[in-house]
Parts: C-alpha cells; structure tokens; sequence
C-alpha cells in the first residue's frame, strides 16, 4: 500500500511549545502514525491513529516534557508510518522551540518592523531591556543577520506566562 502523508499542522519553522498539535491527511499501514522530536541528541517519541485504507483526516500531539534535556532552539519533527515498513516514507518538519527560546514562554505576538526599528530598540519597548535574542531565535528562518531587518518585516515576539 503506497503511504500518504499531506501534514498541515505544524508548517516548517513554526514556533512550537511543550506541546506540538499535529493535523493532516494520511493513509498509513494499520491506522498508525509514529510521531518523534528530536534536535539530533536527545528524542521523545509518541504515535497517533489515521486512517487505514483511505486518506483521512487526523489529529494528533506529542508533548516533550518540562524537563527535557533539548539544547537547542530548533527540533526536527518526523512523522512516518514505519509500523509495518520500518524504511517507510515520513515527513520530516523543522520547528522552534519557544521554551528554549524565552523562558516561560507562552506563546508570541506579530510586530511589523517600521523605519529606524531594529531588533535592539524592539527587544526594549518589547521586554524592556536590550537582549533582542529571543526574537532573532523566533525568526532565525527569515533573518540571518540581526543588524538586517527591514520596514514592513512581520516578525514574531515570543511572550511569556511569567
């Protein structure tokens, strides 16, 4: 049976926390969908159910705990169906992880860059001090350089619950 994996939810360099939701359409090999995060050291692994003979709609989640020994800012999502094809196809997804990147974190706004702003005089009017970190990590797939942004940029500013 060829494997179908159209995923939806998260998209590439999506700002994830604790918990990632996931949703797509899928067709997988006895109705399981194996779910694992990972940043190359450490990894959690999870499953979820999707259709078996037809492509289906599904939703799913794999929570990666509070005390999680991740290092880094970016994780690799890979969502395959290897219960009877352990060489089956998967999809693999890169994501941000906001607890890594703003203690307590809870989520993030949108902020348009307007003339004369940079990440800077963001980070201040935003957390009120200068460490404009936390929104280069946010945004790390759209900007390289953090000197470089630009008016009319839509940038993410992570929150926190603290």
């Amino acid at each position: 049976m060829a494997v179908t994996l159209d995923i939806q939810q998260p998209q590439p360099f999506d700002l994830v926390d604790h918990t990632i939701l996931i949703a797509g359409n899928a067709v997988a090999f006895e109705g399981t969908l194996s779910i694992r995060v990972s940043e190359g050291h450490d990894e959690y692994a999870s499953f979820t159910q999707v259709g078996a003979l037809a492509l289906r709609q599904f939703q799913g989640s794999i929570t990666i705990p509070e005390d999680n020994t991740f290092k880094l800012t970016r994780l690799f999502l890979t969502l395959a169906d290897d219960t009877g094809n352990e060489d089956g196809p998967k999809v693999i997804i890169p994501v941000l992880f906001g607890p890594k990147i703003l203690p307590g974190y809870g989520g993030y706004r949108p902020y348009i860059v307007k003339p004369g702003d940079n990440l800077t005089k963001i980070a201040q009017s935003e957390y009120g001090n200068d460490d404009f970190q936390p929104i280069f990590q946010a945004n790390q797939h759209i900007i390289n350089d953090p000197n470089l942004i630009f008016p009319g940029q839509v940038l993410r500013i992570p929150r926190n619950d603290v």
